[in-house]
């Protein structure tokens, strides 16, 4: 029989008494924008239209989405940047420690383990999750875990957790700063962020960090940054929804 992170009982606690967590989903939230595909419009028209180039802002884009899919294609990729979304992302620790390698067009605040009583909730592969690594670098792939590799991995990372937790539990009740006993949580904890981008950046982001069947260049993504990638995806791809059609019809590479 599989193993189901919810099963947890004997835990330690946060500073609200609640029993530790497990939990296998990233969360991805839209908490503010301002994106919409005539903003691509009035950047690229100011090249030639100068101030009348502000007409593109009371103006229907769909008129005009050939001049987006050209600006995609022949990758004039300034005009993507004049847009601004921010998401409010929970994820484990390790999925951040890679989202911070993508630094230009992005803005990053993230919860502070030195401010404030980390809370204890953990990331568990679900059953979904491929669990066996094959192959040699740069020609890996991932393959299903049997039930009994489900049942050790989850078993083995929540007694992990929970050891680790009531080692930092154990310091900070002894007087120890919190900069200092944060030292021995595991990148499995979830943090969460506020993570701002444009549009051009977000493309560079999904090129690499997504896997798609209309992209031009594969990616060989972790599977956990892949999912937060997959609900930002969707958020813009609403917002834009002409930047994200040529952006696919283009082999998804940025501009």
């Amino acid at each position: 029989m599989s193993h189901t992170p919810a099963e947890s009982t004997k835990s330690p606690e946060s500073p609200d008494g609640a029993a530790a967590g497990f939990r296998s989903e990233v969360t991805v939230e839209l908490v503010k924008h301002s994106a919409a595909d005539s903003d691509v419009l009035w950047a690229a028209r100011v090249s030639t239209a100068g101030e009348q180039s502000l007409e593109e802002l009371q103006k229907d884009p769909e008129r005009s989405k050939g001049l987006i899919n050209f600006l995609m294609r022949d990758r004039h990729g300034s005009p993507f940047e004049h847009n601004s979304m921010t998401f409010f992302i929970s994820a484990p620790i390790f999925v951040f420690r890679e989202f911070m390698r993508h630094r230009v067009g992005w803005s990053y605040n993230e919860e502070s383990g030195r401010y404030r009583q980390l809370e204890p909730v953990f990331y568990v592969p679900g059953e979904s999750r491929k669990l066996v690594q094959q192959g040699r670098p740069g020609k890996y792939e991932f393959v299903e875990g049997t039930a009994a590799q489900h049942e050790l991995t989850g078993r083995v990372m929540e007694d992990s957790y929970r050891q680790a937790y009531a080692a930092y539990q154990e310091m900070l009740a002894a007087g120890v700063a919190r900069e200092v006993a944060r030292a021995v949580l595991p990148v499995g904890l979830y943090s969460s962020m506020y993570a701002t981008c444009n549009a051009r950046s977000l493309m560079h982001f999904l090129g690499l960090r997504t896997q798609h069947e209309q992209a031009a260049v594969p990616s060989f993504p972790q599977r956990e940054i892949e999912m937060v990638g997959e609900q930002m995806e969707a958020h813009w791809a609403a917002l834009m929804p002409l930047t994200y059609g040529a952006f696919n019809a283009n082999g998804r590479v940025a501009p």
